[in-house]
């Protein structure tokens, strides 16, 4: 009575066993070799997990209303013109009045023109010839401090600065303006002048130096209209 217990008992016990070492094996086949786990059950890896010379990138800056940026001017300008003008005219023209009238006895009569028909000849003979060359460069590097004045809804910034310098006699005056990329802006918070959009850049200059240089208003006068 007991053997067929004992026989079911056994194959129990044995399925059990083999079910068991089944499992053990597709666990087996289901581990991976990286010593990172496996790769369906882990998080996504990062830079930082693998790397041990990984630094973490510095957060943009947000830029506000009154920080402050500088702007390295590096303005350069060549100009190359040239122009050749030649114009001629040439008229001719004769008149010969054939008949005419004359007062006498306060009426208007025909006049005999005993003495001839009159004539008239003419030439005008027009020449204009002008021949230009203009070649012109120029130079420009400084830097300023400039201050967001405002910051748009699309994250351009508007910025504007002034810069004032006097030495003994000479006084300088350097401003800024315009429109830039937050992006632009180097790490060290200074941007190119180059990358500035609506830029308006105005220096001007006062002293012995200025004086020397500077036209008379009569030499603007005669500039301005050139009557010869």
């Amino acid at each position: 009575m007991r053997t067929p217990w004992i026989r079911l008992g056994f194959r129990w016990v044995l399925a059990t066993a083999l079910a068991a070492a089944l499992g053990t094996a597709a666990d087996a086949r289901a581990q991976s070799s990286s010593l990172l786990g496996n790769p369906r059950t882990r998080r996504p890896l990062a830079m930082g997990d693998v790397s041990w010379t990984y630094i973490p990138p510095v957060e943009p800056k947000r830029w506000k209303v009154n920080d402050t940026v500088t702007v390295l001017i590096e303005e350069k300008t060549k100009m190359l013109s040239e122009g050749q003008v030649d114009q001629r005219k040439k008229i001719e023209g004769s008149m010969n009045l054939k008949d005419w009238i004359k007062l006498e006895d306060f009426a208007l009569i025909p006049d005999p023109q005993s003495e001839g028909d009159p004539k008239i000849g003419g030439i005008v003979d027009n020449k204009y010839r002008a021949q230009a060359n203009l070649q012109n460069k120029s130079s420009f590097e400084s830097h300023i401090q400039c201050t967001v004045t405002d910051v748009r809804p699309n994250g351009t910034l508007v910025i504007e600065g002034h810069d004032r310098v006097r030495i003994d006699e000479e006084e300088y005056e350097l401003s800024v303006s315009g429109i830039i990329q937050a992006e632009d802006i180097l790490p060290n918070k200074s941007i190119k002048s180059e990358k500035i959009a609506e830029k308006s850049i105005l220096l001007r200059s006062a002293g012995h130096r200025r004086d020397g240089i500077r036209r008379g208003f009569l030499l603007k006068l005669l500039d301005k209209f050139q009557p010869f």
